[in-house]
Formats: C-alpha cells, sequence, structure tokens
C-alpha cells in the first residue's frame, strides 16, 4: 500500500516551492495547471514518445490515475500531484451546464478514486497531494473543494494519515505538523519531533522513509 500525504495552504504560501530539493530520479510532478514551477527547474517534460521526463500536466482524474501507475512502475517514489483540488474545479466548470445533483457524486467519487488508488502502489511509493484550503462550517481551515454538495460526500483529510499546512511568518516558509485545533493537520505520534518544520518536502520525505521503512 503506497502513502498519500496530504499538503494544505494558500496559493503563495510555499507549497509548490517546497518541491524544489526532490530528486528528479525518483519523483514525478503532475501538475493539474500547466504552469512553471516557482524554482529553477530540473524536472523535465514528460514525452510520450520517449517515455522520458518527469513532469505533466493532467487534470483529469482517470489520466491521474493512470499516469500515477504508469510512474509507479516504471520505479518512481514519489508522485506529487500540485494543485489537486483543480481536478475537482476543472470537472466542474466542464460539467457547469449540467444540471442536477449527479454531477457533484461524480466529481467526489473521481477524487476518492485517485487518492485511494495509492492502496494498490508498492508500499514505499509517497503520493503527495498540494490542495489550497477554505474556511468550514464549523470554523476549521480545511482542503478546499467546489462547495457544501462535495463536502458532503468525501471528507477529504479522512482518507489521509499524514496532512501538513503551510505556516507563514517572519517571512519563514515552514509546515506546521500537528492540529492547531482549527484546523485538519495531523500527522502519526514520533514522525516529526517539532510543530513546524522547514518547507521542504525532501525532508518531510526522508522522515516518513525513516519512520516506516527505517531509510536513513
Amino acid at each position: 500500500m503506497g502513502i498519500p500525504v496530504l499538503i494544505l495552504g494558500e496559493s503563495g504560501s510555499g507549497k509548490s516551492a517546497s518541491m524544489r530539493n526532490m530528486n528528479p530520479e525518483t519523483t514525478v510532478i503532475i501538475q493539474t495547471v500547466n504552469k512553471p514551477l516557482p524554482f529553477r527547474n530540473k524536472f523535465k517534460a514528460f514525452d510520450r514518445d520517449t517515455g522520458q521526463g518527469t513532469k505533466l500536466s493532467r487534470d483529469n482524474y482517470d489520466s491521474i490515475i493512470k499516469a500515477i501507475g504508469y510512474f509507479a512502475q516504471k520505479g518512481a517514489k514519489e508522485i506529487i500531484v500540485d494543485d489537486f483540488q483543480y481536478v475537482m474545479a476543472n470537472e466542474y466548470m466542464r460539467r457547469s451546464a449540467e444540471t442536477g445533483f449527479t454531477k457533484f457524486t461524480e466529481i467526489a467519487r473521481h477524487a476518492w478514486e485517485i487518492i485511494t488508488f495509492c492502496q494498490t502502489l508498492p508500499d514505499d511509493v509517497k503520493v503527495y497531494f498540494m490542495s489550497h484550503v477554505q474556511d468550514g462550517d464549523n470554523g476549521q481551515i480545511k482542503a478546499k473543494t467546489i462547495g457544501k454538495m462535495l463536502d458532503e460526500k468525501i471528507t477529504v483529510e479522512g482518507l489521509f494519515t499524514i496532512v501538513l499546512r503551510t505556516n507563514v511568518e517572519d517571512g519563514k516558509y515552514r509546515f506546521s505538523t500537528q492540529n492547531s485545533g482549527n484546523d485538519t493537520v495531523k500527522s502519526p505520534m514520533g514522525l516529526f519531533d517539532a510543530l513546524y518544520i522547514e518547507n521542504d518536502l525532501n525532508e518531510v520525505n526522508t522522515k516518513i522513509n525513516e519512520y516506516y521503512f527505517g531509510a536513513l
């Protein structure tokens, strides 16, 4: 079973920048919005003909599932989906002319299918889902979806054991590792030794490997 990890944060708070130290030999970035990365790009665009490259743009749930499976089979150990909420938002916009509530159920199922597909991956494959945040009805800051209708059908954070959130204070970009009482952050006991850590996804990845597999 692969390990899904959710990274929450506002736009510009360091989610994508946290990928800067990831190893392009073992990491694949799947962008739901095709845009430049916020650091010197060491990830080459994927070429379908040659099968080379570790950065590609996909926003259809089925295509994302196929891409995750393809790269995991090729030996990728870290797969990043950035920004996950646009999988839902883009499908909603494409189906905006549809009436009725069926589409909300289907959009929720499609998001669920991407996350639960991680259960079919090898144990040492981590899939990082980057997502924007929104204020829930109870005042908690949570993963952004496309509204109450979808929230009633899927609690995104409930599908993850590890949920981190960006924190920007005094010019420092960090991840929070434990629940503040006003968000949905969580991590296993002993995984991290501090409430706040540097927003370095490579360090997070190392900690996860050490925790679950004893890798140094």
